[in-house]
């Protein structure tokens, strides 16, 4: 067991859940199981402290930076809050809500997924391609598929994963990355336009994607991932943009207008659609 006594107010729950990854999976009696770069963990909050059984101390870097835990949230929202009285509302909505820092090729392929589906059929393919690709870890859990794996495979062997076209692009994305055509480590030395700009050389990936990728794996903090119900979000409640007191961190404060604008703002018929998906429009 490894417990992050550090968490700066983390709200386990709504950050796991509200659409940035699809790797994880609520448990009945409360907290969360995951994977991520090959390591499988329940992870709960007990108190303010994050428990993380099944994880190593020599993972506590690791965990650490992928909850973000080393960011002082509490100070950003307050300069958010501060600025602004509609990001005040939408922070305030739940405020516990951290942006992830996921591993890079698990990131582009979820995200790949996610277009044009909604969320439990997101979780059930990436599900379908752990167990199917990638290697048994503890108490039944897989890790994700490497890209050369998946880069191996012809869409037809992707049939069990029931994701339509989209295994044609997982397939390209993996051998682009395998390959080192693009690299995480390339990508971190461009600025976002550029880093846009590769992501979209692998097939099926719009600057939609590209920017989910940079914001929640390359922790580019200004990028927004713009799609219908974002669109929609920011059209009734940043109708001149985002405010000021929220640069360069964006990226950080879209998901709290996402989260505030799917939970509180009237819908119509196509918002319902819509927030019921994520990323894919």
């Amino acid at each position: 067991m490894l417990l992050l006594e550090n968490t700066r107010g983390l709200d386990l729950s709504a950050t796991l859940g509200c659409g940035q990854t699809f790797l994880w999976k609520p448990l009945e009696g409360g907290g969360w199981a995951g994977v991520a770069a090959g390591r499988a963990v329940t992870a709960r909050m007990e108190g303010a402290v994050l428990a993380l059984e099944g994880a190593k101390e020599a993972d506590r870097p690791f965990w650490e930076n992928y909850f973000a835990l080393d960011m002082d949230y509490p100070a950003l929202l307050a300069r958010f809050c501060a600025g602004s009285k509609r990001l005040a509302a939408c922070v305030e909505h739940r405020p516990g809500i951290r942006v992830l820092r996921q591993p890079f090729f698990e990131t582009l392929c979820c995200f790949i997924i996610s277009q044009n589906n909604n969320i439990p059929r997101i979780a059930a393919i990436t599900g379908r391609l752990c167990e199917g690709l990638g290697e048994k870890l503890a108490e039944g859990a897989y890790a994700f598929p490497t890209p050369q794996v998946l880069a191996a495979r012809q869409p037809e062997d992707l049939a069990f994963l029931r994701a339509g076209w989209r295994a044609e692009y997982l397939i390209d994305a993996a051998q682009k990355v395998a390959s080192g055509q693009v690299s995480e480590a390339a990508l971190a030395g461009l600025c976002d336009a550029d880093a846009r700009a590769l992501l979209t050389t692998i097939k099926g990936v719009g600057p939609k994607v590209a920017d989910c990728v940079l914001l929640y794996s390359l922790s580019r903090w200004s990028v927004v991932p713009m799609d219908v119900w974002m669109k929609r979000a920011m059209a009734r409640l940043f109708p001149r943009g985002a405010p000021a007191c929220c640069r360069p961190y964006q990226g950080i404060a879209q998901q709290f207008i996402f989260d505030y604008a799917r939970a509180s703002l009237p819908r119509g018929k196509a918002d319902k659609k819509t927030a019921k998906e994520r990323r894919g429009d």
